[in-house]
């Protein structure tokens, strides 16, 4: 891939992220202030950089505690910024709940509660309900992580066995008003989905978490499997939710319309296919890759030169014991499909500068990604196979690492036919 082809994908990149800048997401959807105090409680991989872009917008006083991924943090006056494990909670994540919950405790209807949510938190919260422990709540998540489940699926099971998620930490804020801001990392953009709603209740209940783990054949243990059946979630009509309210200030459709206008400023007819695209990650690689060949090959269904602009999020049902993460699982499948093709460039990542287990945010791919790693001595074939995704680009010197970006509004893919 060029430089100026690796420049325009950055571009767009960066146009995504910008749209789903804190500050500049948040300043539209301000609380009215309140009465009596308020309180700044936050939980996600963009939650420091929200509690810093709140208090330069908020002209009252505040005070509060969020907390954010190992190195996402942000330096803040009057909130105190919190780091924990992710994907797989930690200790910090326990200490966090509980500096939560306990900001939260005894206010008064005059005051206001301000939870800024973002993904990642459903991992930064760990807080297994009584009779279960932190090495609970831990394998349940290695579980889940492996099962090749979706988001929804994953986050309705965490809150069966969680204090503090499901709208349980809006309920131990009662009798105040609790106003939430979600920068959404969801497909469909579902508040209390978006780790796994804390301060925003649904309806899932744990029979259909029990089917659920059925469907997806998971298996924990006895005690897990015992407070997944007398779980009993919030009521989202319950009173104590009455004067709150949710407001999604950030999300994947809107990055995805201002990477869009980047190409269209650049010359470059852009089309979005779908901000919630879900299922496993190699699989919805062939799929875009089949697009792209028919674009390259038929000028259909769109004509070239075009950029093919697609987010949500994927899954990677793990088989093997690589690295990588569902962003580069996707683009190796992707780049097989398109080896010898040199009209097809792409870019895939995470909108947070993470992807999986180490530091890109995801990589690049072209028709010559293939045979560069074939040049390195590897079989790109066989390392989709052991979900090896990272090992690939990094043979091929062509992984993408721009580091903690400060939101998380999910996948971001771009693929360039000339």
């Amino acid at each position: 891939m060029d430089e100026p082809t690796r420049a325009f994908l950055i571009r767009l990149f960066n146009a995504a992220v910008a749209a789903a800048e804190p500050g500049a997401a948040m300043a539209p959807h301000l609380p009215e202030r309140p009465k009596g105090r308020t309180i700044v409680i936050g939980a996600g991989k963009g939650a420091a950089q929200m509690a810093r872009a709140f208090e330069r917008l908020w002209d009252a006083p505040l005070q509060g505690v969020v907390v954010t991924r190992y190195g996402y943090g942000a330096e803040c006056r009057h909130i105190r910024v919190l780091e924990a494990a992710h994907p797989v909670p930690d200790s910090a994540g326990l200490a966090a709940s509980q500096a939560l919950l306990a900001e939260v405790a005894g206010l008064s209807a005059d005051d206001l509660v301000v939870a800024l949510i973002s993904g990642g938190g459903s991992a930064l919260l760990p807080c297994p309900v009584p009779g279960l422990t932190l090495d609970d709540e831990q394998a349940v998540n290695r579980v889940l992580l492996a099962s090749g489940a979706p988001i929804s699926v994953m986050n309705l099971i965490r809150k069966q066995i969680s204090a503090i998620k499901g709208g349980r930490l809006a309920a131990a804020a009662h009798p105040a008003r609790v106003v939430t801001l979600v920068v959404s990392d969801v497909p469909g953009d579902d508040p209390a989905q978006v780790a796994s709603g804390p301060s925003v209740p649904d309806r899932g209940d744990a029979a259909q978490a029990l089917a659920a783990i059925k469907a997806y054949c998971m298996a924990f243990s006895p005690a897990v499997m015992a407070a997944i059946k007398a779980a009993k979630v919030p009521d989202p009509d319950d009173s104590v939710f009455a004067r709150n309210s949710v407001r999604v200030v950030a999300s994947a459709r809107q990055s995805l319309e201002a990477a869009a206008s980047a190409a269209e400023a650049a010359g470059i007819n852009a089309v979005i296919l779908s901000d919630a695209i879900e299922g496993e990650a190699r699989e919805v690689g062939r799929v875009h890759a089949a697009i792209a060949r028919e674009v390259a090959f038929r000028n259909r269904p769109f004509r070239k030169p075009v950029v093919i602009l697609s987010g949500g999020e994927t899954t990677v049902t793990l088989k093997g014991k690589g690295r990588g993460g569902r962003n580069t699982e996707f683009l190796l499948a992707l780049a097989l499909a398109i080896d010898g093709m040199d009209a097809i460039n792409a870019l895939a990542a995470d909108t947070d500068g993470i992807d999986g287990s180490e530091d890109n945010a995801g990589a690049f791919a072209d028709g010559a990604t293939v045979a560069r790693i074939r040049r390195a001595g590897l079989d790109a074939g066989a390392l989709l196979a052991a979900n090896d995704a990272w090992a690939a680009f990094h043979a091929a010197d062509t992984l993408f690492v721009p580091g903690p970006t400060g939101t998380n509004v999910n996948d971001f893919r771009a693929i360039l036919i000339r």
